[in-house]
């Protein structure tokens, strides 16, 4: 283990009598905990060496450790209402020197009320101590807003501006607003000043769109909200740009992957309508699509006549079917996307210029895709893709837009 020089902690306190908000820290938010989201932003950060979480909580503690953050058990006498974040965070620090020897050169505290916190803020906020020579840092957001108070007749006076003058914000002093997101400070000196701003501090400007704290049920709505729109953001910048063509392959990703016998023997499957309004969206820009499938049953090119999609079944060798396809329509494979589910379409996922794969698809699937859906096939997948795709080209869109206008 190593003694700390030159390394840096983060410190999530997470304790668990939340009053306004109850269950707050393990409340789940665009499908995580909300703590898990600083843990996983904390771990993805290059600068952090190791995450804690303090916490007097079970429940906690096995969210923290689930999502690959250290428990470090909190006293009860610092576990209430008016125990101080700097008191967890003290906590914390002896423990790891008492019982490892280990004292990191800085700790970074996270609050895990701010669930749209990114690594690269955490990041920010540590390079911006350790190139400037500091002895703490936080993250702020640009703020642009006037503020009044009452005096003491009740009358309203400007607090960061003159009520006579109304300047543009252009023309105003730069003023940031404290996120509550991040904080970094040497650990010799805040050890012994037991205070997280103490000599020369610094700031690092998060992004205003990454900064929301949870006070209140109205801001966890506003955050499922922003986490999903950015989670769909991070997966639209997986796909090609332009996208080119799309082929899917049909049992596990137009159904769920069950069949229906009747007396006969004849079989029958179950596909959404609302997967079809998609296919029906994507039609509409000219995005060329085909379903393969090694699945011989008419019901494949039954649907696929129903869709108005091109059909290649009975396809035992997937991948030649699907380079032969892109070559005859002139389409490079970077600009391909396949989704799949099951081993047969490794291949082609890995071909493919980006591999998508549903959620409940076969784990080999799953590993050799570049995305893989938040719904599951025959429920939602298809469409969810489509969304994915249409939303993409749209931003990129309105991207070049912009560019030209601005040009």
């Amino acid at each position: 283990m190593s003694n700390g020089i030159g390394q840096c902690v983060a410190i999530i306190p997470a304790r668990g009598g939340s009053k306004g908000i109850p269950r707050k820290n393990v409340r789940i938010l665009a499908g995580k905990p909300l703590l898990g989201w600083t843990i996983l932003a904390a771990r993805e950060a290059a600068n952090v060496n190791r995450v804690f979480v303090s916490t007097d909580d079970r429940e906690i503690a096995d969210v923290a450790r689930e999502f690959g953050a250290e428990v470090i058990w909190r006293p009860e006498e610092i576990s209430g209402d008016t125990a101080s974040s700097e008191s967890a965070l003290l906590h914390v620090l002896s423990e790891l020197e008492s019982c490892e020897g280990y004292r990191p050169e800085l700790v970074a505290f996270l609050q895990c009320t701010s669930p749209l916190t990114a690594a690269a803020d955490i990041d920010g906020t540590i390079n911006a101590l350790r190139e400037s020579r500091a002895d703490t840092a936080l993250s702020v957001a640009p703020f642009h807003y006037f503020v009044w108070m009452p005096d003491e007749d009740g009358s309203a006076i400007g607090v960061n501006h003159d009520k006579a003058t109304r300047p543009r914000r252009q023309d105003r002093d730069a003023q940031y607003l404290e996120t509550g997101a991040v904080y970094v400070m040497k650990t010799d000196k805040f050890k012994h000043t037991k205070h997280r701003f103490f000599g020369r501090t610094v700031t690092y400007v998060m992004p205003s769109e990454r900064t929301l704290e949870i006070d209140d049920p109205r801001d966890l709505v506003v955050a499922e909200a922003l986490l999903r729109l950015r989670e769909q953001n991070d997966l639209a910048a997986l796909l090609p740009r332009p996208v080119r063509g799309i082929v899917f392959d049909f049992d596990g990703v137009f159904t769920d992957n069950g069949v229906w016998l009747d007396e006969s023997g004849r079989e029958a499957v179950v596909c959404r309508r609302d997967d079809g309004m998609g296919i029906t969206r994507l039609k509409a820009m000219g995005v060329p699509m085909l379903v393969l499938s090694s699945e011989p049953n008419p019901v494949v090119s039954a649907r696929c006549r129903k869709l108005g999609l091109e059909c290649m079944q009975g396809a035992k060798d997937k991948q030649p079917a699907l380079a032969e396809w892109a070559n005859r329509n002139k389409i490079s494979r970077q600009n391909i996307v396949y989704v799949g589910n099951d081993v047969n379409d490794v291949e082609c996922l890995r071909w493919a210029g980006c591999g998508v794969a549903v959620a409940d698809a076969y784990p080999q699937a799953r590993e050799a895709a570049q995305i893989v859906l938040t719904k599951a096939g025959g429920r939602g997948a298809v469409r969810e893709l489509c969304e994915l795709v249409l939303n993409s080209s749209l931003g990129s869109a309105n991207s070049q837009e912009i560019q030209c206008q601005a040009a």
